[in-house]
């Protein structure tokens, strides 16, 4: 059978065989974090029983995110980043060996093991605000320019990808085995992506800078790069406050027990259901890149994934609470590969990395800021209504960005 044009240009970026081996080491480093996610969420929850305790992981997370990006992007910029990931990596692996000997006595440390748990968070937080400015800016340099388009909408479909592998797995091995044995597999899971695929990629040049410029002006001049493209500040804006308020994961374990009583592995599927939205909405836009009229698209998925919020407060059926958060895994991911492609078609290399860390401090960071928020709205002013609270304010987030982010309106790349 002769593949199509359309075809071969879909899936042209995978002829780069460092494309190749930074994806499938990301995919599996997804798949770990996203695995420690629903066990950390879980094990909390069996703990404490208290919703603000399940917020907190999310602060904890993005308190050294947020304290540490700027100058991360600033080090993504000056220094090899291929180093950056790996420094970040190894202190992951560390991180998750101590959790697996805390959960192992976790009955013996009792309180003190909870508060041990969350200064791993904390410790994680920080490799993620490093990481994160470090890896944008680096998938670029292992393509030629003409496949970025693609290559943004690939990199977010494995990312999702994983991310559908990585709760379902996770709430599997915790629901059928214990806590230490699934940490077991998270460290696993990045040995291996380190090991055997991520050392495949060569060190790439550092970026051209100026030597001896201050590091505050070199992190200034990235924030100011952000203020002055008013649709690259609208897009990043908009997603930060439909993540703040819209976002439902962080009380994710408290629907699976209190309201769709499906235990573990349903809490797995729930986290999981999103992501497979995600994945098959990035399929179809490998082939339909949604860069045309990109603004007024931006404004209706982000619309659509408020109004998923509010009808997944009032569902009590696990199928159909799947199914919505199916959809908003849909509406979500075309923003993300929006933004994405913003970033890596308008910034150039030597800003690529201070970019990505305003980014990730707006974006990143307001997923574990979210978390939080859910966490405590839901404790002062209940579950189900503190859901239908941040679907709404989404919504008229939506609406006031319509109206007063003109560059956003009129964006088409």
């Amino acid at each position: 059978m002769e593949i199509s044009e359309e075809s071969k240009q879909a899936f042209s970026v995978f002829k780069f065989k460092e494309f190749r081996a930074y994806q499938i080491s990301r995919f599996l480093v997804t798949i770990a974090l996203q695995m420690q996610s629903v066990i950390v969420g879980w094990l909390i929850y069996q703990q404490t029983k208290d919703a603000l305790s399940l917020g907190l992981i999310g602060l904890t997370e993005a308190i050294p995110a947020i304290g540490v990006a700027l100058y991360a992007g600033h080090m993504a910029d000056k220094y090899s980043r291929k180093k950056i990931i790996s420094a970040c990596l190894a202190m992951l692996t560390v991180a998750y060996l101590a959790m697996i000997f805390i959960t192992a006595n976790l009955t013996t440390l009792g309180h003190v093991g909870i508060v041990l748990i969350y200064v791993i968070i904390f410790t994680t937080g920080f490799c993620r605000g490093f990481i994160q400015p470090a890896m944008t800016a680096f998938m670029p340099q292992l393509i030629g320019r003409e496949h970025y388009a693609r290559a943004v909408i690939w990199n977010s479909s494995i990312w999702q990808a994983a991310s559908v592998l990585g709760p379902a797995v996770g709430g599997l091995v915790y629901g059928y085995t214990n806590v230490t044995i699934a940490y077991t597999v998270v460290v696993a899971l990045l040995v291996i992506a380190f090991i055997i695929f991520f050392t495949q990629i060569a060190s790439k040049p550092v970026p051209e800078y100026l030597e001896g410029e201050p590091i505050s002006k070199r992190i200034i001049a990235g924030i100011d790069f952000v203020k002055k493209n008013q649709a690259l500040l609208g897009a990043i804006t908009l997603d930060l406050f439909a993540v703040f308020f819209g976002g439902v994961t962080a009380v994710l374990p408290i629907f699976a027990d209190k309201i769709l009583h499906c235990g573990p592995q349903g809490l797995g599927w729930l986290r999981a259901a999103p992501s497979v939205g995600s994945v098959l909405i990035a399929l179809y836009m490998a082939y339909n890149p949604p860069l045309k009229k990109a603004g007024l698209k931006l404004f209706a998925v982000v619309a659509g994934f408020g109004l998923c919020m509010i009808a997944f407060a009032f569902s009590h059926n696990f199928w159909l609470s799947l199914s919505i958060l199916f959809l908003s895994g849909c509406f979500d991911n075309v923003s993300v590969i929006i933004r994405s492609s913003i970033i890596q078609l308008l910034v150039p290399d030597n800003m690529r990395g201070r970019v990505s860390a305003v980014n990730s401090i707006f974006i990143g960071s307001s997923n574990e800021i979210g978390a939080f928020e859910s966490g405590t709205a839901a404790k002062l002013m209940g579950l189900i209504p503190s859901v239908i609270f941040g679907g709404s304010m989404t919504l008229l987030v939506v609406v006031g960005s319509y109206r007063f982010m003109p560059a956003l309106k009129k964006l088409s790349m």
